[in-house]
């Protein structure tokens, strides 16, 4: 195998690591979102954990779109209003606490 070869190699499977720790932080960060929705709906304990795996499960189907969505009007519903531009905000401070905790290994 020659040197190109190995470095080519070393890419392909750091690539593989970064795209399983997007996908796992990605699924962390939406699994936070739903627990801190849950708390806004005055969801708790069994309903909270419930309606987070909701959230997760939205994205799996359609993406970060579907995620936005399904909470806005979870929370429109409750009457807690929220803007998208809020809840990105929120969603990229879970996005970088996800990343910490999965790269921890919590």
């Amino acid at each position: 195998m020659t040197t190109f070869d190995k470095r080519e190699e070393g890419f392909e499977k750091q690539f593989a690591v970064d795209e399983e720790l997007k996908f796992k932080a990605q699924a962390r960060r939406n699994r936070l979102l739903g627990l801190w929705v849950a708390g806004k709906l005055g969801l708790t304990g069994d309903a909270a954990t419930a309606y987070a795996k909701e959230v997760v499960a939205a994205d799996f189907e359609a993406g970060d779109r579907d995620v936005v969505h399904k909470v806005t009007k979870d929370l429109a519903a409750k009457g807690e209003a929220i803007t998208e531009s809020e809840l990105g905000t929120k969603m990229i401070e879970l996005m970088a606490q996800a990343i910490a905790q999965v790269k921890a290994g919590t």
